[in-house]
């Protein structure tokens, strides 16, 4: 398993590293508390998801040798967004899915989970990257096609025939394919 360079932030909590943990509440504290506070939560609900969400990731490096093969901050908003979750089913009374909120009763799942919203991310970057790379033409007609509209209404909105829209979007997405997979050596 390849070691992603984010494991600066799990080395930092077992070290405590003060200039870096004080770099992980300045870059990731704010979307746990956007998430959390946009989810029936407080501030104060906000800030003990994360200090307990750090504790866990520290207990996982400290005892069970924690490597990342993932960017940090996806993997510390899923363990942060499943704590709070089980916050909620607690104060609503309902079952809790987890009985304890050590981040090791997780299992695999949420480490695989992790990488795959990881691969999602640099996907969608790729894509977005290559996309930039065609004409305006180009870009236009894959948005327009992209959106759902039927593409009679969207030859009918640019002016051209149907036929040729559908050839036109044939080359740009050859185009754009050509260019991810060049992307992907």
């Amino acid at each position: 398993m390849l070691v992603h360079a984010d494991q600066r932030y799990i080395t930092a909590l077992l070290e405590n590293d003060q200039q870096l943990i004080g770099d992980i509440y300045r870059r990731f504290a704010p979307t746990i508390r956007s998430h959390i506070l946009s989810h029936r939560g407080t501030a104060d609900d906000a800030a003990d998801i994360f200090q307990e969400s750090l504790i866990d990731i520290y207990n996982q490096a400290k005892h069970n040798g924690l490597q990342l093969s993932c960017p940090f901050e996806p993997f510390l908003l899923l363990v942060c967004k499943r704590k709070w979750l089980n916050e909620l089913k607690k104060r609503g009374r309902s079952p809790v899915t987890k009985l304890s909120d050590d981040l090791s009763e997780y299992g695999e799942d949420i480490f695989a989970a992790t990488e795959s919203v990881a691969r999602e991310e640099d996907k969608a970057r790729i894509f977005m990257e290559q996309f930039q790379r065609l004409g305006e033409k180009c870009r236009e007609i894959l948005r327009l096609v992209l959106g759902g509209d039927p593409q009679e209404k969207i030859a009918a909105q640019l002016g051209v025939t149907y036929g040729y829209l559908r050839k036109k979007k044939s080359e740009c997405m050859a185009t754009l394919l050509s260019y991810i997979q060049a992307q992907k050596i």
